[in-house]
């Protein structure tokens, strides 16, 4: 009997459980259990033995440098921020993280089971979907908040989901995959999504409707079905209507509450989450004008507003809240000109890296760049009118992705054009 060598069995198997733990890693993301930390844990630590003792691997990590720098920089910045504001080392929790992410990304600079992965993020959507369901329906929660939330992380949740559904319709729109798992994924993108509408948030929502025409109108352009386009908006339309207005009224009922709160705020009557959204915007502007060049420090809004409540010149209805309910904002406050430049670097070069390679004729390519692309865009837009950066949920994320679908779409290149060279 032929017996496979053992060196290739062996790869095999890492590939196989690397694979594995990267799909599930966004789903242990939203669990409150301490055990997320075992796959992140282990993919950290398996990223930096590949860049260590694989040299392709090393490759294909460059060829995502500008992504992978950017990321860097963000580190580097929080760093020098709070050795600059003397802070406490406390600080640096969350942004160490992105540290864990610069070294996970380089396991998708060997061959992984991308149909996997991407099967993993669209099962994570249904799961977390299927979740806020119970809790809504079976619990009687006025607002779903997910494994690990309460009422003020369900703005996090909210645009959490919508990312997992978003990546689903673009494996449901990919004519290479069969039908079966078409349906899969949009089984996962629909319960994602209805999942999202029962936190009831409404930044989330309104950021998903321009992403979703951005991943339809990507598709349409790349492959010329404008059928399936049509089909998908149209489903689209009909379930969400259908959604909104026989499922959840109550959504409409906050949507209209934005107008008459906007229209009515005023100094004495700041109380609702848009006028304190207002108020918290106004001490923001208040604190970088003050503080242009170097901010308050990262996590200091809270105590600027405490200091401004204690002298009448902020409302008290914002005196509980740390960040100002916008990351473009949280930068400015937190370090000036130069956080503020940090983080639209964050954004902004990640969405050229992704822009530049959605067209790609590898399909593969061009579905790792989409999805690298809506999720920098859901972050670009819900951080508007709210933090979604700060909690560790969103952030693990939003670096997971990024880095991740940068370093995949970079080997896939690369790849092909040592194919290209090899062919006669």
């Amino acid at each position: 009997m032929n017996q496979v060598p053992r060196a290739p069995q062996a790869s095999r198997a890492r590939t196989v459980v690397a694979t594995l733990l990267l799909a599930l890693l966004p789903i242990s993301f939203a669990v409150p259990s301490k055990l997320k930390a075992v796959p992140i844990a282990l993919l950290f630590f398996y990223g930096i033995g590949l860049l260590i003792a694989d040299r392709d691997v090393r490759t294909n990590y460059r060829a995502a440098r500008p992504v992978v720098l950017v990321c860097a920089l963000s580190l580097l910045y929080a760093i020098g921020n709070i050795l600059g504001h003397r802070l406490g080392w406390s600080e640096l929790d969350l942004p160490s993280h992105i540290l864990a992410f610069l070294a996970i990304a380089a396991v998708f600079g060997r061959s992984v089971h991308v149909r996997w992965f991407w099967l993993g993020l669209s099962l994570g959507a249904a799961a977390l979907g299927l979740v806020c369901i119970y809790q809504h329906y079976i619990q009687g929660a006025p607002r779903a908040s997910g494994l690990d939330g309460a009422d003020w992380g369900v703005i996090e949740l909210a645009m959490f989901m919508l990312v997992l559904s978003l990546s689903a319709v673009v494996q449901m729109l990919r004519p290479q995959l069969a039908w079966p798992e078409r349906v899969l994924h949009a089984a996962c993108a629909i319960l994602g999504s209805f999942g999202a509408l029962l936190t009831q948030s409404r930044g989330p929502l309104l950021a998903c409707a321009p992403v979703f025409l951005l991943v339809v109108l990507l598709h349409v352009v790349r492959t010329k079905q404008w059928r399936d386009g049509l089909v998908v908006l149209g489903g689209a339309l009909a379930i969400a209507t259908v959604s909104v207005v026989f499922l959840r009224s109550e959504i409409l009922e906050r949507f209209n509450a934005i107008g008459q709160e906007v229209t009515t705020f005023h100094a004495q009557d700041t109380q609702g989450a848009v006028r304190e959204r207002l108020e918290m915007w106004r001490v923001a502007g208040r604190a970088f004008m003050e503080h242009p060049v170097a901010g308050v420090g990262i996590d200091q809004f809270g105590k600027y507003t405490q200091t401004l409540v204690s002298k009448g010149l902020a409302s008290e209805s914002i005196a509980k809240y740390t960040h100002p309910h916008s990351e473009y904002l949280e930068a400015a406050v937190s370090g000036g000109v130069p956080g503020l430049i940090v983080l639209l670097l964050l954004f902004g070069v990640p969405m050229v890296f992704f822009a530049r390679r959605v067209f790609d004729p590898c399909d593969t390519v061009a579905t790792a760049a989409t999805v690298g692309l809506l999720t920098v865009s859901m972050y670009a837009l819900c951080g508007l009118t709210d933090n979604v950066l700060y909690r560790p949920m969103p952030h693990s994320l939003f670096f997971f992705l990024t880095l991740g679908m940068a370093v995949l779409a970079g080997r896939l290149q690369r790849e092909r054009s040592l194919r290209e060279i090899a062919a006669p």
